[in-house]
């Protein structure tokens, strides 16, 4: 894939929610090793500023991003190595947003494809432009479902779904991506900015920073799970742990006393472990 000099991320502040754009317009906003680098990097940086509660990613120009950059051609895909299996760029892009600490929402300006589209999927809302559609078009590559997307799709359209999808890889239009779960919302053009602002304040509003980061966590945690006992040991541990902490009793008070909360535990102090084997009581 590419790579350019000048940066082709961009991240702005709204407030509490970080904004992170995509940004190669004349190119579709095409995924590059750059770009991978860049949103990793914008994570890290929001991860860390407590300032910030949510993070919206979109795309600059008439795309969310095309895909993978194809400007090498039939090489594109191919990968230098020493022998070991190099990871995918996608996927690591994806693993970073999927580990962000702050909800995730996407707000889909326009078309997205392949790795423009895959690694939307661990964004908590995604909200659609009427001008998008969807392409998981590896097949028609020649490749394979790339960037995590062969665990994220299944869980958030079905395994049905899933599967037509990306063995068919044919663009998904907006509307059936609305109807099959994929977008929660599709609205005009102008409003898929704003209205990803206002959905992301709408799920920080009022909450801990530290119980929204845990409760991400342990949501996706157990999609994975083999039985509602992980999800006990985990909420016993979170139970414990959050209920001695200095966020509760900010949070009960502020019930009581019928005032907004400030929560004074912070993200970047740390977040408890809350998979470590325990064995509380059934």
């Amino acid at each position: 894939m590419t790579r350019q000099s000048d940066p082709v991320v961009s991240v702005e502040i709204d407030g509490e929610i970080a904004v992170i754009r995509l940004d190669r317009p004349g190119r579709l906003n095409a995924f590059t090793h750059q770009m991978s680098e860049e949103i990793i990097a914008a994570f890290d940086a929001t991860d860390a500023d407590d300032a910030v509660r949510a993070v919206v990613i979109t795309g600059n120009g008439r795309a969310f991003c095309a895909g993978a950059d194809l400007a090498a051609g039939g090489d594109t895909f191919v990968t230098e190595t020493s022998g070991e299996v190099p990871p995918d760029i996608g996927g690591r892009t994806t693993l970073r947003i999927f580990r962000s600490t702050k909800p995730v929402v996407a707000a889909i300006n326009g078309p997205a494809a392949g790795v423009g589209v895959t690694m939307t999927l661990p964004a908590d809302i995604r909200i659609a432009s009427e001008t998008a559609k969807f392409g998981f078009i590896f097949t028609a590559r020649g490749l394979v479902p790339e960037a995590c997307s062969s665990w994220f799709l299944p869980r958030l359209v079905g395994v049905g779904t899933a599967l037509e999808w990306l063995i068919g890889a044919r663009m998904v239009p907006v509307t059936e991506a609305h109807e099959r779960g994929l977008v929660r919302e599709v609205v005009a053009p102008e409003q898929v900015l704003p209205r990803a602002i206002e959905a992301a304040r709408e799920l920080v509003a009022g909450t801990s920073p530290v119980s929204v980061a845990l409760t991400r966590a342990m949501l996706w945690r157990m999609l994975g799970a083999a039985d509602p006992i992980d999800a006990h040991r985990a909420e016993s541990v979170g139970i414990y742990l959050r209920g001695r902490s200095a966020d509760v009793r900010e949070g009960v008070d502020a019930f009581l006393t019928k005032r907004r909360p400030e929560f004074p535990d912070r993200v970047s102090d740390g977040l408890p472990d809350l998979f470590a084997e325990t064995d509380p009581a059934g």
